[in-house]
């Protein structure tokens, strides 16, 4: 049957190839500046038919005239790239994918030519060949095959054979690719697809394949939650896939510090039940546990109130977790305190640790129990006068202080914050759940004004969710006229939206002022408002965030014994209400200072002019685009980190710990930058070695203060993002920390990063350090010795598709390198 126009004369595929591809090579030669010139920009290599000059029109017009001399230009167009060399190079730019895309083109002008024409015989044996042709084809080339043979009406059980024939081959990665697009996901398995794209490093590949399936979903939590348990080793995964090589930075992803946080990270993207996830649950339990042990015992900065509330919190009902607590205590403590708590959880004698069962019997019944300190009692609002001299203190007295719980309190309220004119501090308390759970919802708002501080109670679920409270809040923030002070506010207002999840429309937020971008505006030497002294904060200062900022500006941190309180527990404590109160009008107290006098600690005029829409919107992306309506609030932790974002990429505003470089200074080699990695950007240490920048990365297992350790030992700048940023910040010197959006590509981080410091890579930089150990020194080695010991070491897989491998690795990863580079000298071979 003939599907082109009546002239046609039946064209032999194999000529019409022939002519396009001596046209496709004359135009390479053609364009070869060009091309490299599209590379510096950092657009696509791909230009239009214009720019391609006279060969680039005449491929355009002899592709059209040719498809259209087909007697069968479906059939003939799959015999065009099956005699294709290279098809599957894994590139965007190449002869069959130019055929492809031109083809799509004529498509648009022949809309008679569809496989509906065909017998049902006839269309099955051109999907058929069509599909052999997807293997590890480049993405777009797949989406091009699949569109125009519509390859997703083939039967399921075909589309499953192959794609299984592609993971025999050893190509998970394209076997996934391909079942997403042809949304085959339920014809297979979690295990079958997920478990070889996770020990490769792919996880984002294996979430995208089960989502949209909440069966799969479900599978891949528990699949990797049974990870998670004590009992599971590693061993039987290598088993499984024994021909897999897993290296270091795979292996750390399987680890059960990584694999609980993926648990419960997924367990939130997919809402599924955290019961389902009861290893990585009690993981994070334990290691809760660990860390409330050191920070009572260890560092003594929490409270006996304070631990013995988040103990009972993280143990629960987790009869082993009670055990463990016991023993914990058995070993900081002494027998009576591990005593206490085995009796509080009435654990069986044939579990308790030597000794305990002995001491037991022999306390008295007055020492039986736990004993908490009774919040009613009378305790001075004014602490001492040693306090007052050491920490910051709100200058108001307790009648100042109102709580508001009531719709009468809230009118009152209401009516004093809403003064237009008026200057409010805002901020917000929660209970810690040590990442138990992800959603955290708020306690209590403070609301500060110049003489009196409101304190909505929000664990009243009755006042919570009455409208009124609700249109209050609404008020307050959308009010242009009154103007709000906070504090890295990002992370408070996505728990206000966890406290109100029936919140359709997005809170309008209108006169804020985030102090967080203040306090990065601020010079190194910062003085107190008292008198010239400096207040020096380096690495032997505690004091972070809003503390370091007071004590900065106002010559003394805030008291955060109280931080970490069950704010949800009722009646507050005097020590919880004083903190409560301190936090939210020290932000007027620094605002007043630093407006007074702003040229003094190096600010512009006007406070106002600084932006804040930073960490408003520098949410996660993909929320962006589904959630564009609530932007304004962030999608970050709730700590409100300070990323760099695309929408500030240029300027760097507010991200360094210091200036960036002079814009007139000379560009620089990759080599003279060393940066060091906190763990959170391992990919983008990888990239950045890959260009031959000098690259220190912490392993999972290391505290993030290494980082810090090894910049002020050798001269580093560290790349870090989320909450340390502001911890390692002050440890360093100014302009040796840089903080990135970590939920960008390492592509994109790695652009930020050499547009910041000017530095500019040239081609001999690619691949001239070792991506195992950072080394710029190189031997000689022949190939043949090379492969031997790449074998030897597990690091190749068959010889028999060695040679493709590496071949395909070093071609995309030349192709993606290539966006940013400058064309000087050619690339070096150490092989």
């Amino acid at each position: 049957m003939n599907l082109a126009t009546p002239e046609a004369m039946g064209l032999d595929p194999a000529v019409l190839r022939d002519q396009l591809l001596e046209l496709w090579n004359l135009k390479d030669l053609q364009t070869e500046v060009p091309v490299a010139r599209v590379c510096i920009l950092k657009l696509r290599p791909r230009m239009c038919h214009v720019c391609l000059g006279g060969s680039g029109r005449e491929l355009h017009l002899a592709s059209h005239q040719g498809f259209s001399k087909l007697s069968q230009p479906l059939e003939g167009l799959l015999t065009i790239l099956e005699g294709c060399s290279g098809k599957q190079k894994g590139r965007s730019h190449t002869f069959s994918h130019h055929i492809l895309l031109e083809y799509q083109t004529w498509m648009k002008e022949h809309p008679q030519v569809t496989l509906s024409l065909l017998s049902e015989d006839q269309a099955l044996a051109l999907q058929r060949r069509a599909l052999s042709l997807l293997t590890d084809a480049q993405s777009a080339f797949v989406g091009c095959l699949i569109d125009i043979y519509q390859l997703s009406s083939l039967d399921p059980a075909i589309l499953r054979q192959h794609i299984m024939k592609l993971q025999a081959l050893k190509c998970y990665k394209e076997a996934a690719v391909l079942s997403i697009k042809l949304k085959v996901q339920k014809e297979l398995t979690v295990e079958e697809i997920c478990v070889p794209l996770i020990l490769q490093g792919k996880m984002p590949l294996a979430e995208s394949f089960v989502t949209g399936c909440s069966d799969l979903e479900i599978r891949l939590v528990t699949l990797l939650d049974s990870w998670c348990h004590p009992s599971f080793s590693v061993e039987e995964l290598y088993q499984r896939f024994p021909h897999l090589s897993l290296s270091k930075h795979c292996m750390g992803q399987i680890q059960p510090k990584m694999l609980t946080k993926h648990v419960l990270r997924l367990v939130e993207k997919f809402t599924i039940q955290p019961g389902l996830c009861p290893n990585a649950l009690h993981k994070r339990r334990f290691d809760s546990l660990r860390f409330l042990m050191y920070k009572r015992f260890v560092e003594k900065s929490m409270t006996e109130e304070n631990w013995s509330d988040h103990v009972e919190y993280v143990v629960a009902d987790d009869t082993e977790l009670q055990i463990i607590l016991v023993k914990m205590l058995l070993k900081y403590c002494g027998l009576q305190k591990a005593s206490q708590w085995s009796l509080r959880y009435k654990i069986p004698r044939n579990r308790l640790p030597l000794g305990v069962w002995e001491s037991q019997c022999s306390l008295p019944p007055d020492l039986q129990q736990i004993h908490r300190s009774d919040p009613a009692q009378t305790e001075e609002w004014m602490p001492s006068q040693s306090y007052c001299q050491k920490f910051y203190q709100a200058p108001l007295t307790k009648d100042k202080v109102h709580f508001v719980e009531t719709s009468e309190a809230l009118q009152r309220c209401r009516n004093t914050i809403l003064k237009e004119g008026g200057i409010v501090g805002v901020d917000m308390e929660w209970q810690p759940t040590f990442g138990c759970i992800s959603s955290q919802s708020v306690a209590l708002i403070q609301l500060a004004v110049f003489d009196q501080v409101f304190l909505l109670d929000l664990s009243l679920n009755e006042f919570c969710q009455h409208p009124d409270t609700i249109g209050f809040i609404r008020s307050l923030f959308a009010e242009r006229n009154v103007l709000k002070l906070g504090y890295s506010m990002a992370g408070d207002l996505k728990c206000l939206l966890a406290t109100w999840h029936s919140l359709e429309e997005p809170l309008k937020m209108e006169g804020m002022l985030d102090l967080c971008s203040v306090h990065q505006k601020l010079g190194k030497a910062n003085r107190t408002h008292s008198g010239p002294k400096e207040v020096l904060v380096g690495e032997d200062s505690a004091e972070k965030g809003l503390s370091l900022l007071v004590q900065q500006v106002l010559g003394k941190p805030l008291d955060k014994t109280e931080q970490l309180s069950n704010w949800k527990k009722r009646p507050l404590r005097l020590s919880q209400i004083r903190y409560a109160v301190a936090d939210a009008y020290c932000l007027l107290d620094v605002y007043s200072v630093l407006s007074s006098n702003p040229a003094y600690f190096g600010l512009p005029a006007d406070l106002r002019s600084i932006s804040t829409s930073q960490s408003e919107n520098s949410g996660d992306k993909k929320e962006k685009q589904t959630k564009q309506g609530k932007q304004a609030l962030g999608k970050e932790d709730c700590q409100g980190d300070q990323r760099v974002s695309p929408a500030h990429c240029d300027s760097e505003k507010g991200h360094l710990c210091g200036e960036k470089p002079s814009e007139d200074s000379p560009p620089l080699p990759p080599q003279q930058l060393r940066v060091v990695c906190d763990n959170m950007l391992q990919g983008l240490g990888r990239y950045l070695r890959c260009l031959g920048v000098d690259v220190v990365m912490l392993e999972n297992t290391d505290d993030h203060r290494v980082a810090a350790k090894l910049a002020q030992a050798e001269g580093r700048v560290i790349l870090t993002c989320g909450q340390p940023y502001q911890s390692l910040r002050s440890q360093v010197g100014e302009g040796c920390c840089l903080s990135l959006d970590c939920t960008e590509k390492a592509r994109d981080q790695a652009v930020r990063v050499l547009r910041h410091f000017n530095i500019q890579p040239t081609p001999g930089d690619i691949f001239s350090r070792c991506q195992a150990c950072n080394s710029d020194q190189y031997v000689a080695v022949p190939r043949e010795d090379m492969v031997r010991m790449l074998q030897q070491k597990g690091f190749l897989q068959d010889q028999d598709n060695t040679d493709h491998i590496q071949q395909q690795s070093h071609q995309q990863k030349e192709e993606k390198l290539g966006d940013i580079l400058t064309p000087e000298l050619p690339r070096r071979s150490y092989t």
